[in-house]
């Protein structure tokens, strides 16, 4: 068995989705996601220029020798690109290995741990009582578990995942008037003044088996983590998630010696290399890299498995950055992984959305099914993405009051 071609196609509806398909010598083909939010036209020329010409006439079914060839073929390893792409090519192998096999992908992992994974929501307010009702959404659509960020008094503009139009509650992030970003003002004090009687307000407002999840997003210094995250313990957070900047991981040493809450954070990292000494060290609580950035599903299942050793659980990224593929590869995962935790979900399900990757996965109160097709269990519609096109976006950047740049 032959590969005879590696196709990229980028774009989809509302997002620049980098779709990778490879195609067998027995009619078989494998799809995987490349995605690099705000960088996809560099994961797509990757693959065009240097992986799919070598992908040609390799054995599909020697995915984990693949891996290695590109891995370690590369002297410069890792990163966000490469490692995209990586991802995809494992993502497409793993496919195909499951179509062949005429399985889902999480028999071929061991089969399901569970019948249904749990996912969280984003509930977002331009203020406190926009939030609530937002949460409230939610909480009726069956959500058992919500992830909230609200704007706070006084600060010059919207905090991160907010938007300033109130009732907003699909604020993507992305800007795609252009590549040059908007720019964000942030202030830590005015944040962590605040921030804590907001979530002990929402605490007291809802159930107390609501699973809370609130995200800093990189933006406190260590000192500030700690003290933050003493003064939110009595609102029995979910998870506090990355507290501090990422590259600094011996800040959450110091926030371990003065809180017990549960720490996430990974969703910017590439490989194991990133995060094996935070889950050897027992410095998080639940590890957030993405099937996509961090290599593909071969890599991801080393670092469920190491994770598993020290009590650390999964809580895979899940922003609408990945595109339908990887969420089922995730989605797999999940069903499998013995030390799963929670599953980050928004909604992809838009009539377009389904059109260009059509699947039987579905999200049912606050669970999410993972179908029993053979392999990812998603196709992808080629003439449905003739209708796209790449578009130029964008992230915020962040400034404190003073102009200095800061952490987004």
């Amino acid at each position: 068995m032959k590969i005879t071609a590696a196709k990229v196609f980028i774009g989809g509806p509302g997002k620049n989705y980098v779709t990778l398909k490879i195609e067998t010598d027995q009619g078989v083909y494998g799809l995987g996601d490349a995605t690099l939010n705000n960088r996809e036209s560099l994961t797509a020329k990757y693959l065009e220029d240097y992986i799919a010409p070598n992908l040609i006439g390799l054995d599909p079914r020697r995915s984990e020798d693949i891996w290695q060839f590109f891995y370690r073929g590369a002297y410069f390893r890792r990163g966000p690109i490469a490692m995209a792409a990586f991802g995809a090519v494992d993502m497409a192998l793993w496919d195909i290995k499951g179509k062949l096999a005429n399985m889902p992908l999480y028999d071929l992992f061991g089969g399901k741990s569970r019948e249904g994974a749990m996912v969280y929501a984003h509930a977002t307010g331009s203020d406190l009582e926009d939030l609530k009702d937002s949460i409230s959404y939610y909480v009726e659509q069956g959500y058992k578990a919500v992830r909230v960020q609200c704007g706070v008094p006084g600060m010059p503009s919207a905090s991160y995942g907010v938007s300033e139009t109130k009732g907003d509650v699909e604020n993507y992030i992305t800007d795609f008037s252009g590549i040059r970003p908007k720019v964000e003002v942030w202030d830590s004090d005015l944040y962590m003044r605040y921030m804590p009687k907001a979530l002990e307000e929402i605490r007291d407002t809802f159930s107390p088996d609501l699973h809370i999840l609130h995200d800093v997003h990189h933006r406190l210094l260590p000192r500030e983590a700690a003290a933050f995250a003493k003064s939110v313990e009595p609102v029995g957070l979910y998870w506090l998630e990355d507290p501090t900047p990422a590259e600094d991981q011996d800040a959450l040493r110091l926030l371990r010696q003065h809180s017990t809450v549960p720490v996430a954070i990974g969703e910017v990292f590439n490989s194991i290399f990133d995060c094996n000494k935070l889950i050897e060290n027992e410095l998080i609580d639940f590890i957030r890299v993405a099937v996509t950035y961090a290599g593909g599903i071969t890599h991801v299942k080393r670092i469920v498995d190491l994770a598993g050793l020290h009590h650390v659980r999964t809580g895979f990224h899940g922003a609408p950055s990945h595109s339908p593929l990887c969420m089922a590869a995730q989605a797999h995962l999940n069903a499998w992984a013995p030390n799963f935790g929670i599953q980050e979900y928004l909604v992809l399900g838009t009539p377009e959305c389904d059109a260009l990757f059509p699947s039987d996965h579905k999200m049912e109160n606050g669970l999410f099914h993972v179908s029993d097709a053979p392999g990812l269990g998603v196709d992808f519609d080629e003439k449905e993405a003739e209708r796209y096109s790449y578009v130029a976006g964008s992230h915020p950047v962040v400034r404190l009051q003073d102009g200095t740049l800061w952490n987004y």
